[in-house]
């Protein structure tokens, strides 16, 4: 007498796995959208930490901020950037500001738009704040 062994998985076990693989992916997936946005505001993060340098050294040189980014800024538009600009006491003294703005289109929609903003009345001192950008989305140093 023979014996036929069943083999393979039965259909609870699959369906098992199929609903943990779908729990996970639910997770998952808001999880990693977060971690495209934060890395892509980085991107706006970079431009300011970068454009403390050239700002500072031309208020220093020249006793007033100057007018336009371009003047002190060679890229002020990236991947996710759309502009650097200045804003606050330009082509005078007084509180500076450096803003990097999000592109509209191409990148999550969550950060569309978003500003991160840094400011110095002295070009010693440089202060981040973060803009319209949602708190998540926001480096520890903006927070």
């Amino acid at each position: 007498m023979r014996t036929h062994l069943q083999k393979g998985f039965t259909l609870i076990e699959l369906m098992i796995v199929v609903a943990i693989i779908g729990i996970l992916a639910a997770v998952a997936v808001p999880a990693y959208q977060d971690y495209i946005a934060r890395a892509q505001v980085t991107e706006g993060v970079s431009f300011l930490q970068g454009s403390k340098t050239p700002m500072a050294e031309y208020y220093v040189e020249k006793g007033y901020w100057p007018s336009v980014a371009t003047d002190v800024l060679g890229g002020i538009s990236g991947k996710y950037v759309s502009v650097v600009t200045l804003g606050g006491a330009v082509g005078t003294t007084g509180t500076i500001s450096v803003e990097s703005r999000m592109k509209g289109v191409g990148i999550n929609t969550n950060i569309t738009g978003a500003t991160i903003v840094l400011t110095s009345s002295d070009a010693k001192q440089w202060s981040c704040t973060s803009g319209n950008l949602q708190n998540r989305y926001r480096p520890s140093v903006c927070r």
